[in-house]
């Protein structure tokens, strides 16, 4: 039995192992230079002994994507646990997304790749959806506030992420902002939305 316990906490370190080398790799030279064989090699082990652990790299950056949307969930739901008013909640959001995609950019650049996830890719998977379920949440209670029963919170969700992503990606990423703090173009655009609510 000990035995078994600790050939599975051998196993948990490798994997442990595998995932924190891919990270460095990430970091250092970005994701088209992430491959197997380059994991294998800097961590001492052979290309099998990682196939035992991750199928694929596309495996590995499933990993990652999964991970990036719990952290970004995390930090939202943190940007919005005092007690405030639902515009001034989305505000902070916006901040917080902001921020996620400054400080984890390897991340964002993955688990955005292809552009905002469609609603189907967010129901199967549990983490984008937790992000989905606190940028939804936010948006319901601002328009139960404003008293309006003409909007579509769907629609508005869909442009809440379009506006943040597409701000990222022409700001953060493509320029290479250095400040966490988000530009006075994100802030025009997120006061617009805002008003595109509550007025």
């Amino acid at each position: 039995m000990e035995k078994a316990i600790q050939r599975q906490q051998e196993q948990e370190q490798l994997k442990n192992l595998i995932i924190e080398q891919s990270r460095i790799i990430i970091e250092e030279e970005g994701w088209s230079a992430l491959s197997i064989r380059k994991i294998a090699d800097a961590i001492g082990y052979s290309v099998p002994v990682i196939y035992k652990h991750f199928t694929s790299k596309d495996d590995i950056i499933e990993y990652f994507t999964k991970e990036g949307f719990e952290l970004l969930a995390t930090q939202l739901s943190n940007a919005i646990q005092t007690d405030h008013a639902a515009a001034d909640k989305i505000n902070r959001i916006a901040k917080a997304y902001w921020a996620f995609a400054f400080t984890h950019q390897k991340h964002y650049e993955i688990m955005f790749g292809l552009g905002i996830p469609t609603c189907e890719a967010i129901q199967t998977v549990s983490e984008k959806r937790q992000t989905s379920d606190v940028i939804y949440s936010v948006i319901a209670e601002a328009v139960t506030q404003s008293g309006r029963t003409d909007i579509d919170i769907h629609l508005k969700l869909k442009t809440f992420w379009s506006i943040m992503h597409g701000l990222v990606a022409l700001e953060l990423l493509s320029n290479n902002q250095k400040s966490i703090q988000p530009s006075d173009i994100m802030k025009d655009a997120i006061d617009g939305y805002i008003k595109s609510l509550i007025n």
